[in-house]
């Protein structure tokens, strides 16, 4: 059975669905549905050269790549690939064309440090180790149970303080931009990351198919935002925390907390069943505010570096 690899074509239903399956399949704790993927392909700014791949065979999809630099980064030549196969199509050859190909994409677009997320199993990490690439930094999974787990009630913000959510901001997000740039900057990372374009975070971030304005709750003292906690939803059952992040200013005194419980309780009243997250394993502070709230570790993955020319 011959196995190719082309581009996602996203006008094609099919390419999506089986796109979105095999992620699904392969690292279900990250939300992506075709929407979504649609949107990431006419909404990413040019400059991220992004390129999805699949992997084909017998008109199937069983593997995909998403590709790109990584645009949001001062340091130029950074490029991402994150490859995943669907478990029940392992061991045919699509993980290694479908990796030539990103890696041919990103260097003819000038990136010579390629970096590649990989779920931390031996298998998984050998296919990295064959084609170049070596480990660094690693992340958990987390997930939580909304539908019987119980969440820590609700607590009356200190005086000064007032949760409210995003979809408040609708008129001008702008303030939400200017808090997300600030804690996008300092959170730990093996890539530095500078939300510096406001317009393209607004049609990256802000209009993306899976953020919920109505699940995203901010904290403000004073009556400016200090505090949020990034929501989103795909439509069913399944909630995650984007970003989870406090002011320099205001750290220290639970805000981000405040606004994560808020969160979550919006959630689990509009109908979710599970909340997933992500921490990198060195965020201490932010595991055991998340392991307060009944979250455990579901996974973990690894991020995989090679250095070109």
């Amino acid at each position: 059975m011959t196995v190719t690899v082309r581009d996602l074509r996203p006008d094609a239903r099919a390419d999506l669905e089986g796109f979105a399956r095999v992620r699904h399949a392969a690292l279900p704790f990250i939300l992506v549905t075709p929407g979504s993927l649609a949107h990431d392909l006419t909404q990413l700014r040019p400059d991220a050269h992004y390129r999805p791949l699949v992997a084909v065979a017998d008109g199937e999809v069983i593997g995909t790549a998403q590709v790109h630099l990584t645009h949001e980064s001062a340091e130029p030549g950074q490029g991402s690939l994150n490859v995943y196969v669907h478990p029940e199509h392992t061991r045919r050859g699509a993980g290694t064309l479908l990796v030539r190909a990103a890696e041919k994409h990103l260097t003819a677009h000038g990136a010579t440090r390629l970096l590649a997320w990989v779920l931390d199993e031996p298998g998984n990490r050998a296919f990295a180790g064959r084609h170049g690439y070596r480990a660094g930094r690693s992340a958990h999974f987390l997930r939580l149970d909304l539908a019987n787990g119980a969440l820590p009630p609700l607590r009356e913000p200190p005086p000064g303080v007032e949760l409210r959510p995003a979809s408040d901001f609708a008129a001008d997000p702008r303030p939400l931009f200017e808090l997300d740039a600030e804690t996008t900057a300092d959170e730990p990372s093996d890539v530095d990351t500078e939300l510096t374009d406001y317009e393209a975070w607004l049609a990256e971030t802000w209009r993306h198919p899976l953020f919920s304005a109505e699940l995203t709750t901010v904290a403000l003292v004073d009556g400016r935002p200090a505090a949020f906690s990034a929501a989103r939803a795909d439509g069913g059952t399944r909630y995650a925390t984007g970003m989870t992040g406090t002011a320099r200013a205001h750290r220290g005194r639970g805000l981000a907390k405040l606004a994560k419980n808020d969160s979550l309780h919006r959630a689990r009243a509009a109908g979710y069943t599970e909340a997933f997250t992500g921490n990198d394993t060195g965020n201490e502070p932010m595991i055991a505010i998340n392991k307060w709230f009944g979250y455990e570790i579901c996974g973990t993955e690894v991020r995989y570096v090679r250095t070109r020319g």
